[in-house]
């Protein structure tokens, strides 16, 4: 019988081994030379304006730190509030904002209140103004500057709020519409110090398949919150005299988005009730078209609830709602013609229709399309639009263009596997209209595309010119060999096509040049040098090969800086897995190794100075018809990992006895089964996964049966199911406030208890106030610092092998 003091005693010993066993740990730092590498400071963004004669400069740091994340933050109805800025909660801000005349070396710089934060800028369409808003210790300001003075930025409010939007410009390039903090809105909500009652939830016989959100509202306390931090008072905001106009009623509004003609709002209202099911966006919402005097003018559509649409599918009525660009003032919109159920053979799925102001006329049939509808593209002639079409079943696109109201069919613009990177023609290029409305950037009949440029040889992205009478496509420009080139501004002077590029090499960091047609060279705009010098003799490749059923494979592979060649390294392989239809589509090249190799943020790259191989982005594809391919997931895996190792060990870079592998969210999902089901690796680091498909029993990833349907496919693909097989070391690491869709914290957690109870060795390292991607300075330090460590002990210093792994 134990005595009192032995009582606490055994009560001490039993506080210390849990203790020791769910300790808090310090942050802990890496080598001095990754330190150096992640504090180093990227060079500027440029935002070009409209016209192209300008450059903002958006001067960053490296990574904000813990004290800035931890914030006080709000998790409500799928979004993430910061109370403090009335905003939504972000730790990306600028430290510096300065203004550049095309052609310049001298800067303007744009002054930001002491203490404040850059949070966003934004262009009128006439480039004549820029608007920006800055974070302050009591809410968000917006400021605006005049490009063609030198007067000092002029403070319009110091109460915007961007819960649930941001600013947009009205067509006359000098009103800005805005969401404003209501007058008299008080204090925030006192939380209730006893419950009103239990939290209830109600499900009324009909299907309703939700995938996995977070952060949804779960009390009635949580829905007085978002009301009182989402609710918002419409007002137009002059730049030029600040003279602040309130439009309409405070309520929580989805969209606010002005007619070509200036003179109408298209308007979206969240409504009650609130759902603790789905996220704000989701919930039942009415639109309307308003004067900007805040009256109705006409109601367009009530939006119920986004409830029992099929997996795959789309809500019934109207949807994709928006102004035409190239008329004054036209509605147009998609509506489902099979009942939004994607599993109906219809002979068309969608229909496009059109209603005009004053709405005196019904609503007019525009066109219909074969398949999903994915967007409208409008012509500056009002008679044409390119419409875009998604076939679910084969993963298909197609762009059509069409002649309103006439007799002839729409012609094919482009059709093509959504995954056929080899044959995408390119995004077609638009321009803001005077209005800021876009429209297809046009010369005669000819439009632009700007692409990738993905070929069996490299991606060597292009400039196209693609005439609509003839459907000839003429090509303009393209990167040459040795370099990675995009198209960054595209515009027509006269009757030649000018552009912006955005230049880079493996060791010359991105910089932007003009390529002026009466110049032999392109004329450089930029020249931000090199933020990390000190890595730049890093050996980069792209590597091709194949998996032992034919498919060709890629990755980049990755030396250190003073590799001697002949010395065998222990080698990380490190992907994500892409579903594909067929294996021609999943073979074909996607990277570029001529890309800049910058290493920032909790980049596995790191590796490189701790002296490991890397074959990065090495390809995972899952092949096969799009409702059962992952009856193969784990089979497809394995051969690819082996197949990639094979790779680095024939090329003498690898040593097979000394290999491991890593990924984050999906790839994360994919490191842990790779480790259950084959003896390939001997250490891994899965970051932010999902590893138990139970808990999403909707649908993951590309998975479009619901568990009930395919119950031992989720169970094969589950780690947390094989967690009895996975005995060699995995390091687990997640962010406690992770936000993203399936890959709750507890995942992690609970693959760690199933390792840990079956014998297995792991580690859990839970990171605090982080989410999906981890972001403070300290927390991406430590990830390194264990990432490095890990691998250093169980892979780089591991004892050898008896034999080398053959893979189970």
């Amino acid at each position: 019988m134990l005595t009192p003091t032995g009582s606490r005693i055994g009560l001490v010993l039993v506080l210390l081994v849990a203790a020791e066993a769910a300790r808090a740990e310090d942050y802990r730092l890496p080598p001095r030379d990754v330190v150096a590498v992640v504090d180093a400071a990227p060079a500027p963004q440029v935002r070009l304006s409209p016209d192209r004669q300008w450059m903002v400069l958006l001067e960053q740091a490296a990574l904000p730190s813990i004290d800035d994340v931890s914030r006080r933050m709000l998790r409500l109805a799928g979004t993430r509030i910061d109370p403090r800025s009335n905003g939504r909660f972000t730790t990306r801000f600028y430290r510096g904002l300065s203004l550049r005349a095309m052609g310049d070396r001298e800067d303007r710089v744009l002054p930001i209140p002491a203490g404040a934060r850059l949070a966003s800028v934004s262009w009128s369409h006439d480039s004549r103004h820029l608007a920006y808003t800055v974070v302050t210790e009591t809410g968000t300001e917006l400021w605006a500057a005049s490009v063609e003075s030198d007067d000092e930025p002029r403070r319009l409010i110091d109460d915007l709020n961007t819960v649930t939007g941001g600013i947009t410009w009205m067509p006359d390039g000098t009103t800005i519409i805005c969401r404003r903090v209501p007058a008299g809105r008080g204090f925030e909500p006192d939380a209730p110090r006893v419950p009103r009652g239990p939290n209830t939830q109600e499900s009324s016989g009909e299907r309703s398949p939700l995938r996995t959100y977070q952060d949804l509202l779960a009390t009635p306390y949580d829905a007085e919150l978002f009301d009182y931090y989402a609710s918002t008072q419409p007002a137009l905001v002059s730049v030029i005299d600040g003279r602040v106009t309130d439009i309409g009623p405070p309520a929580v509004y989805m969209e606010i988005s002005p007619a070509p003609d200036g003179a109408h709002l298209l308007v979206a209202r969240v409504e009650k009730p609130y759902s603790y099911q789905m996220p704000w966006w989701s919930f039942p919402h009415v639109y309307e078209v308003w004067d900007l005097h805040g009256q109705r003018v006409h109601g367009v559509v009530n939006i119920p609830p986004a409830e029992n649409i099929p997996v795959g599918g789309v809500r019934t009525g109207p949807r994709m709602i928006r102004w035409m660009a190239s008329t004054p003032s036209t509605l147009v919109w998609a509506e489902a013609l099979d009942g939004g159920d994607p599993k109906k053979k219809v002979a068309h799925r969608d229909r496009w229709l059109a209603r005009q102001v004053p709405f005196d006329d019904p609503a007019q049939e525009l066109l219909r399309v074969e398949q999903r509808a994915r967007g409208m593209t409008f012509l500056a002639d009002a008679s044409q639009v390119i419409t875009s079409e998604y076939d679910r079943d084969r993963r298909w696109t197609r762009s059509l263009l069409h002649e309103l109201g006439g007799q002839d069919p729409p012609r094919v613009l482009d059709d093509r596997s959504v995954r056929d990177r080899y044959a995408d023609p390119g995004r077609i290029a638009t321009a803001p209209t005077a209005t800021g409305h876009r429209v297809v950037l046009q010369q005669g009949p000819w439009i632009f595309r700007t692409g990738g440029g993905a070929s069996p040889r490299g991606v060597f992205p292009f400039l196209d010119r693609q005439n609509l009478a003839t459907l000839q496509t003429e090509r303009l420009w393209q990167c040459g060999p040795g370099a990675y080139e995009t198209v960054a501004a595209l515009w027509i002077d006269g009757d030649e096509p000018r552009y912006i590029t955005r230049h880079e090499t493996p060791t010359r960091p991105p910089n932007y040049r003009y390529h002026d047609p009466d110049r032999a060279d392109p004329v450089a705009l930029t020249n931000f040098p090199d933020p990390t010098p000190q890595i730049r003799g890093i050996h980069k490749e792209l590597v091709t090969y194949r998996r032992d059923d034919g498919v060709q494979l890629h990755a980049t592979l990755y030396l250190p800086a003073e590799y001697q060649p002949g010395t065998r390294l222990p080698l990380i392989v490190w992907a994500y897995p892409i579903e594909f239809n067929d294996p021609a589509t999943a073979g074909q090249i996607s990277r570029s190794p001529y890309r800049f190799a910058r290493i920032s943020g909790m980049s596995h790259l790191h590796l490189l100075s701790q002296g490991y191989a890397i074959m990065d982005g090495a390809t995972m594809p899952v092949i096969g018809d799009p409702e059962t391919m992952n009856d193969t997931f784990i089979e497809q895996i394995v051969a690819s990992a082996r197949a990639a190792i094979d790779k680095a060990v024939e090329l003498g870079v690898a040593d097979r006895d000394r290999v491991g592998v890593g990924g984050h969210s999906y790839g994360a999902f994919m490191t842990a089964n790779l480790l259950a089901h084959c003896d390939l690796f001997r250490a891994a680091v899965a970051r932010s996964g999902a590893y138990n498909r139970t808990l999403t029993p909707f649908g993951f990833q590309s998975e479009r049966r619901p568990l009930w349907e395919a119950p031992e496919v989720y169970f094969a693909i589950s780690p947390f199911m094989h967690a009895h097989t996975i005995t060699d070391p995995i390091l687990l690491i997640h962010g406690e406030l992770d936000n993203n869709s399936g890959t709750y914290p507890i995942q992690s957690r609970r693959l760690f208890k199933a390792i840990k109870g079956n014998g297995g060795i792991a580690r859990l390292v839970m990171l605090p106030n982080e989410s999906h991607g981890y972001r403070a300075r300290e927390s991406v330090l430590h990830v390194l610092a264990e990432t490095i460590d890990w691998f250093n002990r169980y892979l780089k210093y591991a004892e050898p092998q008896d034999t080398a792994p053959a893979g189970r």
